[in-house]
Formats: structure tokens, C-alpha cells, sequence
């Protein structure tokens, strides 16, 4: 298994850096990862590499204002608002398609949330070559471990309209990221997991969660490859940073009809990151999904096709 690193520049003439985790053999499928707050791509541990070993190429990329994409202090946190954050989304995948074999694509927490409206409002021409959408424990609402009160939530909007660009750290308990002790200390001590958001962004965080929360994003089912909205939500039912019961309720709502709900008992946040074996479970489910679903037929341009 090889990985690659480099630089994405997007749009604006930001550089965006990327990190590729190659399959052995020819790949059954190709998994593009949006990481989530306070995160980075290098910290998925062996998520990665267990599902490029089972034939899925991994494409991933730090976020604007995040890991290696935030060069100085003073870039941490700065995403902008939410049409940025899903045009670096759109701009990262179009450079992977075309794609020779299955694509799909993945959020977790922040950026699964980002994922969810993605789905709902990212470009057709993109979207279409798309065969499936997973989320891990995607951020739709708080947790009420986590919850701030309404009047934060007010006035954090309205702070991020008067002074977009004033950073804030929002400290996350790394005692809720992981049941596994060497994770909570891994992530405890990574510069790079900086905690550092800024009213703009999180504004639009706050946006983006109560739009999927309230139903206000919807989900249709044709937003994916052959007009089909295939999509796979995971979410620990002890999550204290992010709300399993607005995921499941989410899903519910979702108008496809491939969509699967997994609840995981006793899981916290990273469910690639619990102890084992119960990280390992979580990671042949996301594998499985997508390999059951990367040699399916599907409705291209009104024929059937076979990949």
C-alpha cells in the first residue's frame, strides 16, 4: 500500500493539501474523504490503509483553515461560508473525475454534515458520477452532551455577519472522541487539531445543522450516478459530540430507496477510532457497502451498465 502527497490549488489560488492512500492491486473503488472540525487527513490512523488493502483507493484533502492547509496561525479556522467550503469540495472531486471505476464520497462529523448538503446542493455534473454517499457519525445536530444554548447560538450568528474573520477556539473533549485512551492523547497533542474556528465558519456550521436538523435540506433520491441516490449513515449511540438521534432521524426522512441507518452500540465519535475489535467492525462495514455497491448495475444515460 502507497500513499502520495501534494497540493490541490483551488479556484481562488488557495493550496489545498492532499493525501492519497493507493490500493496494491488494481482498485475496485475509489473513496474521495472530507475530514471534520478541529481534524485533519492524517489522522484517520488504519482506516485508510484497511480500505485500501481491501481494494479502495482513498482521496483525501485538508480543509481551507485546517492541517496543512492552514500554512499560518493566522489561516486556522478561516473556511469561509458555506458555498466556499462545498466549492473546494466540488473543485477537489473534479479532479478525480472522470473516474475509471466506482466513485464515491465520505464526510465524517463537520464534514459529514458537509456531505449531507453536498448531496443536496452540490453540481449535477459532479454529483452524477457519484455512486454512493457515506457518512460517519455526520454532523445534523449537537449532541446534548455538547449543545450550546439557543442564545450562544443567536448571538454566534450574528457575531460571524459583524466580524467574519475573528478566530475562536471551541475546544473539543477528546474524552468524547474516542473510548480508546491512546487516541484522546493523540489527538490531545496534535498541533495540527487546533481547535480554531472563526465566526464566519462557524456560523455556517450552526447554519448547516439547523437546515439538516430542521428538514429545511432535503434529500432527494436521484442526486447520485444513473439518477440514484444510494446512501450509508453510522453513527455510535454514544456519540456526545454529534446527535445519533437527528442522523436517525434524517435518514428517515431521506426520500432514496438504498439508504441504511447503522446504529453502533456503545460506540463515542470516531468510530474508525474505537478500541478493537470494534473499530474493525465499523471499517469492514463502510468496506462492504461500497464493494457490494461498485459492481452493481446502474441506469447510465437511460441504458443499463454493468461496472
Amino acid at each position: 500500500m502507497a500513499t502520495e502527497e501534494g497540493w490541490h490549488t483551488v479556484e481562488d489560488g488557495t493550496k489545498l493539501y492532499t493525501k492519497t492512500w493507493k490500493t496494491e492491486g488494481p482498485a475496485k473503488a475509489r473513496l474521495v474523504f472530507v475530514h471534520g472540525f478541529s481534524d485533519h487527513c492524517n489522522t484517520y490512523n488504519s482506516f485508510f490503509p484497511t480500505l485500501a488493502s481491501k481494494g479502495i483507493e482513498v482521496y483525501t484533502f485538508d480543509q481551507r483553515g485546517w492541517g496543512r492547509s492552514a500554512q499560518k496561525k493566522s489561516e486556522r479556522g478561516h473556511t469561509g461560508p458555506t458555498t466556499r467550503v462545498l466549492d473546494d469540495i466540488s473543485s477537489f472531486l473534479r479532479t478525480v473525475i472522470p473516474c475509471p471505476i466506482p466513485l464515491f464520497l465520505m464526510g465524517h462529523s463537520m464534514g459529514g454534515g458537509e456531505v449531507l448538503c453536498y448531496i443536496a446542493q452540490g453540481p449535477a455534473d459532479i454529483r452524477k458520477h457519484i455512486r454512493g454517499y457515506l457518512l460517519e457519525s455526520p454532523f445534523v445536530d449537537f449532541s446534548p452532551a455538547s449543545k450550546p444554548s439557543p442564545i450562544t447560538v443567536f448571538f454566534g450568528r450574528l457575531a460571524g455577519k459583524l466580524l467574519p474573520h475573528r478566530q475562536m477556539v471551541n475546544k473539543l473533549d477528546v474524552k468524547l472522541v474516542s473510548r480508546d485512551p491512546a487516541v484522546q492523547k493523540q489527538f490531545d497533542e496534535d498541533e495540527l487539531c487546533h481547535d480554531t474556528g472563526t465566526l464566519e465558519g462557524l456560523a455556517g456550521l450552526l447554519d448547516r445543522t439547523g437546515d439538516l436538523a430542521s428538514g429545511r435540506i432535503k434529500i432527494g433520491d436521484d442526486a447520485g450516478e444513473g439518477g440514484v441516490t444510494r446512501i450509508w449513515i453510522g453513527h455510535g449511540n454514544k456519540d456526545g459530540i454529534t446527535n445519533p438521534l437527528a442522523s436517525r432521524a434524517l435518514a428517515e426522512r431521506i426520500e432514496a430507496k438504498d439508504k441504511e441507518y447503522k446504529s453502533y452500540e456503545g460506540y463515542y465519535h470516531r468510530l474508525h477510532d474505537e478500541p478493537s475489535p470494534e473499530k474493525e467492525v465499523f471499517m469492514d462495514d463502510v468496506a462492504n457497502w461500497i464493494l457490494a455497491r461498485s459492481v452493481e448495475s446502474v441506469q447510465v444515460d437511460g441504458a443499463k451498465s454493468k461496472l
